[in-house]
């Protein structure tokens, strides 16, 4: 079992204030470009779909618009799918298997349903590698009323001011192995919290919600995806990220409790994809691809099914 590295700020025991938020903000630094590398891939999208910017981020040194990519002619008697990236701005297939959605296949199925995609939803998370914001708050896990976190109100405000009923939420995630050498070790760090060690799974999983777990829509994704990577084992304790396996490769969480983004939208079908990027099985290609195939897998399964 992994041991998270005692962590350079703060003081063991005792929370962050605000001193050690800004010491941990001032270590941060650029690393590529959301402008170039998401918003110029976004514009290319405007000949074949509407594109629309929901909001704005202002951060210090930066300001971020915020985009949505949608189909150009709305059908209310379509079901409307959401999908979602960049939730954690580190998590790169994330990004880029959303934007290879509107690339390559978004077309072939707006026969059949209304689709909204926000490619990412964390800019600044993007450029700098973070899971979190500058306020060194996690995204997802603020989506809720009055949410801390501009990124997750920003999303939440659209989705009430366009009255959209989504159907489908398809939220694209990673897990890497920085979740144990970073981000765990400052959540605690933060928090004043023992951290939650667990072993990195190797490979593809999803994350369906405890209270409506939809197991067949869960599995249509892993058969999808495993056609292109490989899925996830479970532990020798059953578990995965220390949650019990329901079925193979998939986990459930209680998404609203949590604050999850998959539990925004309040779609009855909804999975977080995690893409495993550090396996030596994969590549950054084949994690793109993997988020595409979970994408095709759970809309041919509503198209079949529902």
């Amino acid at each position: 079992m992994p041991q998270f590295p005692i962590y350079a700020i703060g003081v063991p025991g005792v929370k962050w204030g605000q001193q050690e938020k800004a010491q941990w903000l001032a270590l941060q630094n650029k690393k590529r470009s959301y402008q170039q590398e998401v918003v110029a891939k976004i514009e290319l999208l405007r000949d074949d779909f509407a594109v629309q910017q929901y909001g704005e981020l202002c951060y210090e040194l930066d300001t971020y618009p915020l985009y949505v990519v949608k189909n150009r002619e709305w059908d209310n008697s379509k079901k409307t799918v959401l999908i979602t990236g960049g939730v954690h701005g580190y998590e790169t297939s994330g990004v880029h298997g959303a934007l290879c959605f509107l690339q390559l296949k978004a077309k072939e199925y707006l026969h059949h349903f209304n689709i909204v995609v926000a490619p990412c939803i964390s800019p600044w998370g993007y450029e700098t590698i973070n899971r979190w914001n500058p306020q060194a708050i996690d995204p997802n896990r603020s989506f809720y009323s009055d949410s801390p976190a501009g990124e997750s109100r920003a999303l939440i405000q659209y989705l009430s001011e366009q009255s959209l009923i989504i159907a489908v939420h398809i939220d694209l995630h990673e897990t890497t192995d920085t979740d144990n050498s970073e981000f765990g070790p400052a959540l605690a760090a933060r928090d004043a919290v023992d951290p939650d060690i667990w072993l990195i799974p190797d490979g593809f999983y999803t994350v369906g919600d405890a209270l409506n777990p939809q197991s067949d829509f869960q599995t249509a994704i892993i058969n999808s995806v495993e056609k292109v990577t490989h899925i996830a084992p479970a532990d020798e304790h059953g578990k995965l990220i220390g949650i019990p396996v329901t079925q193979r490769g998939v986990i459930n969480y209680e998404i609203d409790s949590l604050g999850l983004c998959a539990g925004v939208s309040g779609a009855r079908y909804a999975t977080t994809t995690e893409v495993y990027p550090d396996s030596d099985k994969v590549d950054d290609e084949n994690c793109i691809e993997a988020q595409l195939a979970a994408v095709c897998g759970g809309l041919d399964y509503i198209l079949a099914n529902v």
